[in-house]
């Protein structure tokens, strides 16, 4: 052994010793389950232990705007059916939450992953990836993630950089299939589009995309090379309450709600079956099993009220959100925070479409709930305002209470309701 890969293996050993003794501070002082600070002091000890403690096992990558946890938990659930399985699945999807979920599973066979656009180049530069898994991409935290087609050419370059993977696209998503576009290997999904907003036009040469009536796109302006570019022919989708794959129509029967979790299994199956040869049944049965991914689409009940938690995180994520939303229901909580894990700009609100939510009691609250007042106020929805997220649920009337809530909105508000007296899980 040479003294540099000696130096290495040292090295690293140090990191994953100096993380372990981290989690266990961490988790004994009573500040959290660790992970997150293993993850930090193992990648500052050693720039290089992402790869070693992936040691080339097979991986696939998950990213997008939105679904990333939801597609990775039934993704994760599919191969775990046939393989042992590494996986980040309490959704820390940067650098330390990735360190942490490969030291976790260093015994696993195969490596899921969630991670976050901005970190998708380098984890695959690292992890030398046999799948990638592209969901959706749309606006998110203005003032972290930037311009959208920024993001879609950084993607574009690192998945054409690794041509061997198999690559699972959203044809439905404009971004996405400008992504995966020149790829040699792709597996395309009809896995829908609710959010048209950040793609209107062609990301690659100008001119706007043009839509029809039959969920077909395609740009007014040829790329660069003379080619159309046009929605692909998908191999995968959805049909009524089925999916379609290769081999027909097989039913598919979610716990979780919502048009885009079918798009989300979809691409999960599809993933499992084309890129690890899953049998279908069991990849289906996975995604069928999984009823909240981090504490989401989970109801707790706070004295009389039987309390529905739904998680958006940006206008894509809160235009799907609210078409979940219990209109039936005898109260709706909105809370909306701006710290890091939020994003600072909350300008988004106004490309909600809040305007729909019959005679339901409407309450405000959050951080920035003066902010969204005003934004249900221009929106004509008589509401309430009421900061505390908790108060905003008991003023509401007894029954059930849908509370949509950004991301620490969402993290706070259940750490909250723990400490309440009548609350029960």
């Amino acid at each position: 052994m040479s003294e540099q890969s000696r130096f290495a293996r040292i090295r690293s050993t140090a990191a994953i010793a100096a993380a372990r003794a981290a989690t266990a501070a961490s988790r004994a002082t009573g500040r959290g389950a660790g992970g997150m600070i293993g993850g930090l002091v193992a990648g500052a000890i050693d720039p290089n232990i992402m790869a070693t403690l992936a040691g080339g096992r097979p991986a696939v990558l998950v990213t997008g705007t939105n679904g990333k946890s939801t597609t990775t938990r039934m993704l994760a659930g599919a191969l775990r059916s046939t393989y042992s399985v590494a996986t980040n699945d309490g959704g820390d999807n940067m650098d330390a939450g990735i360190i942490s979920a490969l030291m976790a599973g260093r015994a696993a066979s195969h490596i899921v992953l969630e991670v976050d656009e901005l970190h998708v180049p380098h984890v695959a530069e690292r992890l030398n990836p046999e799948a990638f898994v592209l969901l959706n991409l749309t606006r998110d935290q203005l003032d972290r993630v930037g311009e959208i087609n920024k993001i879609e050419r950084a993607l574009r370059a690192a998945v054409e950089a690794h041509p061997d993977a198999t690559v699972i696209a959203n044809c439905d998503d404009v971004l996405i299939t400008s992504i995966a576009y020149d790829h040699p290997n792709v597996v395309w999904v009809a896995a829908g589009a609710g959010w048209l907003g950040d793609s209107v036009t062609n990301p690659r040469s100008g001119g706007h995309v043009v839509r029809t009536d039959d969920g077909d796109w395609y740009a007014v302006e040829p790329l660069a090379d003379g080619r159309e570019f046009r929605r692909p022919r998908p191999t995968w989708g959805l049909e009524g309450a089925s999916i379609s794959t290769p081999s027909g129509d097989h039913p598919l029967d979610l716990k979780l709600p919502g048009r885009a979790n079918r798009g989300n299994a979809a691409q999960a199956i599809a993933a499992a079956v084309e890129a690890f040869d899953v049998p279908l049944e069991r990849a289906i049965r996975a995604a069928e099993d999984v009823d909240n991914v981090a504490g989401r689409y989970t109801t707790v009940h706070l004295g009389e009220r039987d309390v529905h938690l739904l998680l958006a995180k940006n206008p894509a994520g809160w235009q799907e959100a609210l078409t979940m939303l219990d209109r039936d229901a005898d109260g709706v909580v909105i809370a909306v925070n701006a710290k890091q894990g939020d994003g600072e700009d909350v300008s988004w609100l106004w490309d909600v479409a809040f305007e729909d939510f019959g005679d339901t009691h409407v309450v405000a609250a959050g951080e920035r709930a003066t902010d969204l007042a005003v934004r249900l106020l221009y929106a004509g929805i008589d509401h309430e305002l009421v900061h505390d997220p908790v108060e905003a649920i008991r003023a509401c009337p007894p029954g059930r209470v849908e509370v949509l809530a950004n991301y620490t909105a969402l993290l706070n508000l259940r750490k909250a309701l723990t400490k309440q007296e009548d609350y029960r899980a």
